[in-house]
This record gives structure tokens, sequence and C-alpha cells, in this order.
């Protein structure tokens, strides 16, 4: 291979130290997916069961996720609009931002957290640390995550399909969300929506 053709590369894919960081902050975050978003919550419930869970839009977020990863790394590898190499800390940090924030939205909503859209026997209106601020933290953390994953890849294509996926997948998911609490919580979670941004704060 050529110089030339190598600098056209993404930087994970010639670097080995940047690939290296690149896995770690991977790993981090499918292993805060496995304790933070499963394990952790399920032992908070206490056996307690998701009234009405409605798994059918799982099936989605993870074709979603089949959908981002196979475009993003295709076309990264192919050196398809490749964005500056310093783009790509950017992106590492703003993937570990995105787990952050996942991980403080599940840990804030404590035993009311579950995969699946649905409710819990007694379950309130969390309105305490993100949740003051936008209604779908966790999935704030989501989009950061996969935002992240395009800049590290140094990908205007995978960005594109990143707004594209997220905006399909989860704007669905998040509308079903709202009609679903709408319908279980009733005035607390209206009154809630009514003064809270969905994914952004002051903003969407």
């Amino acid at each position: 291979m050529s110089p030339t053709s190598v600098t056209k590369l993404p930087l994970v894919f010639v670097n080995v130290d940047f690939a290296t960081l690149f896995v770690i902050a991977i790993v981090i975050w499918i292993t805060s997916e496995i304790v933070g978003g499963r394990i952790i919550p399920s032992f908070r419930r206490h056996g307690s069961k998701v009234q009405q869970p409605r798994k059918g839009l799982n099936v989605i977020a993870w074709l979603g996720w089949v959908a981002f990863v196979t475009i993003s790394v295709n076309v990264a590898a192919l050196g398809v609009a490749l964005l500056p190499r310093w783009v790509y800390f950017f992106g590492i940090a703003a993937l570990l931002i995105g787990v952050s924030v996942r991980q403080w939205a599940v840990a804030v909503l404590g035993r009311y957290f579950s995969n699946v859209i649905g409710i819990q026997e007694n379950q309130k209106v969390v309105q305490s640390g993100p949740y003051r601020l936008v209604r779908h933290p966790s999935y704030t953390g989501i989009l950061l995550i996969q935002i992240g994953i395009a800049l590290a890849l140094q990908s205007l294509v995978a960005i594109f399909a990143t707004l594209a996926v997220f905006g399909l997948a989860y704007g669905r998911r998040m509308l079903n969300e709202e009609k679903f609490l709408i319908k279980e919580l009733g005035s607390d979670y209206t009154q809630y929506m009514n003064r809270t941004k969905r994914i952004i704060p002051f903003l969407i």
C-alpha cells in the first residue's frame, strides 16, 4: 500500500495507538450497557416486572444500529468523504461523554429503567438529574455515542448516517414512548413534557 493510499484511510485503521484507544472506548461503552443498563437495573427492581412492555421498537433500534455500523465502517474503510485527523479526538471524547450521559440517566431513573417501553408498579415521573432538562437523556447519550463513533472514524458520510438512522429509529421510539407514558402517567407527564425538550436542552 502506497503512502498516499494510507493517508486516505481513517486514523484508527493506520495508527495502532489510536486504534487501541478506539477499541477501549467501545469496550467501555458495551460494558456500561451490560452492567449499568441491564444488570444493575434488574437488581434494583427486586423482581418487579415491567408492565405492558412494547418490545417491537427494540427491533427497529437494533436494525438502526446494524445499518449505522455497516454504513459507517464501510464508507470509512473506503476513504469516502473523510474528515481531518484531529476530528478523531473529538469523536473519542463525544463517545465517552455519551456513555457518561446515558449511564447518568439510567442511574437517576433507577429501578424504573428498562430496555423496553413500559412502566412499573407505582412509577412516578422522574424529574431530577438530566431529566430536569430533557425527557430522554439516555437517548441523548446514544446520539452522542453514535456521533462519537462517526467522528472517530473521521467519516462525514457516517455523521449523516447517524442523523438519519437515529432520527428514524429513535425518533419513532420517543414518540411512541411519550404516547404510552401520557396514557399511563396522565397529567403529570403532560406537564413535564410542556416544560422540557426531548434530547437537547432548550432546543429539541
